[in-house]
């Protein structure tokens, strides 16, 4: 199997674009979300976009193909919510080992059939872990600071169940992403590390944060240079942020980071902020134009976009990043 560890030495990996982005272009209706399976079902599906790989495989497999088609390297899941606590929702905690299994397999198959293409390079597919919808350092009760909605054994449990079932799918890496809560985050990490110990594994894994407004820090509170010292006790393949900002706003919480971590760097921005209408007006070559100024400082190793981005910004993602050379690494003995 190819290693992602000697690839991000060689170049700056691409990373794809927005799933939900390109999934609202299909214009899934109630019935598609239910398809036949689920069309008794008592609650309401449509916006499930993880059970999509269930029940509408092959247009998420087409999403991925299209990704990779564009340059990335590297696609994510289709499991942004795929924990029992997100699935909650829907009343589908039952069905998480399976959303993730399957979404994994679909952008693993994606990833094998540009690999043979391309066998230069190799293709990868990170295990998308989202967030969740509870914070476990802050009370959602204005009235009652010390309630938390969710306790950090629930998440560590919840996590490992969706990080077991990415592995066995086929994901290659595992993506702790848009991390607004980092207590929240270590259970995620907590539960990687148990995974790891208890399958005598090594797994890459990514952990990006989001920078929530100006204030420029996290939801809970921590600057980008104290979520990088809080999470950095584990062994990452990278460390950097996605969501909330666009790629001219990410800039200075990049530059925060870069310069104290051995780990490398990544960034997947919006197409820059939402309009009125929580649509992404900025053009792939806005973002590329924006992007190409981390290049030039050399702050990155994997760049990608978030919310609001197209294949089509992948591709002039993808054309920008092939001028530059990586930002350097410690060579790593144990992945050469």
């Amino acid at each position: 199997m190819s290693n992602i560890f000697k690839e991000i030495q060689k170049r700056i990996l691409v990373l794809d674009g927005a799933m939900g982005t390109m999934l609202q272009r299909y214009k899934f209706t109630e019935k598609d979300f239910r398809g036949e399976r689920f069309k008794d079902y008592a609650t309401p599906l449509k916006g499930n976009n993880d059970l999509l790989s269930i029940t509408q495989p092959e247009a998420v497999k087409e999403v991925h193909k299209k990704y990779f088609a564009a340059g990335a390297d590297i696609v994510e899941t289709n499991t942004f919510s795929g924990t029992t606590i997100a699935m909650a929702d829907y009343q589908m905690e039952d069905l998480v080992y399976e959303l993730n299994y399957e979404s994994a397999r679909l952008a693993k198959e994606a990833a094998d059939e540009f690999t043979a293409k391309e066998p230069h390079k190799p293709r990868f597919v990170a295990g998308s872990i989202g967030p969740t919808n509870r914070t476990a350092s802050m009370s959602p009760d204005v009235n009652d600071p010390g309630y938390r909605a969710v306790t950090f054994d629930e998440l560590r449990i919840a996590y490992k169940q969706q990080a077991e079932a990415l592995l066995d799918g086929g994901s290659d890496l595992l993506l702790v992403e848009t991390v607004f809560d980092t207590l929240n985050a270590k259970a995620a990490l907590f539960a990687i590390e148990e995974i790891k110990e208890e399958r005598k594994i090594e797994i890459p894994v990514m952990v990006s944060g989001t920078i929530t407004d100006a204030s420029g820090r996290t939801l809970s509170g921590q600057t980008a240079e104290a979520f990088l010292i809080s999470i950095s006790h584990i062994p990452l393949l990278s460390v950097g942020f996605n969501c909330a900002l666009g790629a001219n706003l990410l800039q200075p919480h990049l530059e925060a980071i870069a310069p104290r971590t051995e780990f490398a760097i990544s960034a997947h921005p919006n197409a820059g902020l939402p309009n009125a209408f929580g649509e992404y007006d900025e053009t792939p070559n806005e973002t590329a134009e924006q992007i190409e100024e981390y290049l030039k400082k050399n702050l990155i190793n994997i760049i990608g976009g978030c919310c609001g981005t197209t294949p089509e910004h992948i591709q002039a993602i993808t054309n920008v990043a092939a001028k530059y050379k990586p930002r350097k690494l410690p060579t790593n003995e144990k992945n050469d």
